[in-house]
């Protein structure tokens, strides 16, 4: 039995269920939002201080059902408190501090991020060929902790934007380096979810190398254009929409990403590779529909809200920019695979090609148009 399968569904039960652990974690959620608020209040827009009163209920929730997520977040916050400690509000510590120096300022927690996604795709790989159990559990408790060093990045990098300028300080997830660090980190809590739901490993060594990509795009990037240095947002980006539009996307994208990898297990599997390695094909198209139905809703509240932020910006919800116009193909292209689906009944080889399509509509409609179209979006270009 999973541990999803035990997680009690209804509140009371839940509420009824819980331990000090628990309730420890919850008080830990409370103290930090108000220590955060104490200290950084003057940083904070009204967005900021409602959605870290509103993340105290929801990931307590979160946390008292997935045990990993809960221990996951605690180490990230403890790391990042930590280096802003070490810090003491002197960004020039980064390279005297030891801790600071190679592993807790943002861009060194960021590369050990990248590094462990690396180790975590080759154990997950020999544990499937070699049939190793062991290998199979490194693989995941690397992924685990490479979520983990990923969030610490992000964080610190959020705190290190204010020591530079309060002008300069944002949340980080303003410009290609920030959101493809955000999108490790979301794929990997949602193929990890699905690796407990269905308690299998076996969908990791297919998924960590999707991973493996956008950490392997990170480090060119990176190495190629100092896309580490942390930059003053563009006009265009002082919203609070872009704090809520974007990791909306990146739910959705990360979502379709698991989908498109699950789908290649599925035709491996169809086609006798490593068949006796994969789950059951059922199993690995109920995953490829769960993934697929939430990255849709996820990728529909963020188009709406860059709508919403089109409006503001623009005065108009729509102008058929490139960047919109693939939006819309990639919901349509979901939206399609979905009724096909639910209505049609359609299964099988078809969904699954179609889902890895997916991803190569969806890559395109990211990093594709930001490189060989020009339009409104010309901010997010290579």
């Amino acid at each position: 039995m999973t541990e999803l399968t035990r997680a009690p569904t209804a509140p009371a039960e839940l509420l009824r269920r819980l331990g000090l652990i628990d309730w420890l974690y919850a008080l830990a959620l409370v103290a930090g939002a108000g220590y955060a608020l104490m200290h950084f209040c003057g940083f904070m827009d009204a967005y900021e201080k409602s959605f870290l009163v509103l993340a105290v209920p929801l990931f307590s929730w979160l946390g008292w059902r997935w045990s990993g997520l809960r221990n996951m977040l605690i180490a990230a916050a403890i790391a990042a408190f930590a280096s802003i400690t070490l810090y003491a509000q002197d960004l020039g510590r980064a390279e005297k501090v030891f801790l600071l120096k190679y592993f807790l300022s943002s861009q060194t927690a960021i590369m050990w991020m990248s590094a462990l996604v690396f180790f975590a795709t080759g154990a997950y790989w020999l544990g499937v060929v070699a049939r190793a159990q062991f290998a199979s559990r490194l693989g995941s408790a690397l992924t685990w902790s490479a979520a983990g060093a990923g969030l610490t990045g992000l964080l610190v990098r959020w705190y290190e934007s204010y020591l530079i300028s309060p002008d300069v300080g944002h949340i980080p997830v303003a410009n290609l380096y920030e959101v493809f660090v955000l999108f490790t980190v979301l794929t990997a809590l949602i193929y990890l979810s699905y690796e407990r739901r269905y308690a299998t490993r076996q969908l990791g060594p297919f998924v960590l190398l999707v991973i493996s990509a956008a950490v392997g795009f990170l480090l060119w990037y990176s190495f190629t254009r100092n896309a580490q240095d942390i930059q003053p947002l563009i006009p265009a980006l002082q919203s609070y929409w872009m704090k809520i539009h974007v990791p909306a996307n990146f739910i959705g994208y990360g979502a379709f990403a698991v989908a498109a990898m699950v789908a290649v297990a599925w035709l491996c599997a169809e086609r006798g590779i490593l068949k006796a390695h994969i789950p059951p094909l059922e199993v690995l198209d109920d995953v490829m529909y769960r993934a697929i139905g939430i990255g849709f809703a996820f990728f529909t509240v963020a188009t709406i809200l860059g709508a919403l932020w089109a409006a503001e910006a623009w005065g108009t919800y729509w102008q058929w920019d490139p960047k919109e116009t693939w939006a819309l193909i990639v919901w349509l292209n979901y939206a399609a695979w979905l009724h096909m689906r639910l209505t049609k009944g359609l299964r099988g080889a078809v969904l699954a090609w179609w889902a890895l399509i997916g991803l190569v509509v969806t890559s395109f409609a990211f990093l594709g148009v930001n490189m060989v179209l020009s339009g409104l979006h010309s901010y997010g270009s290579l």
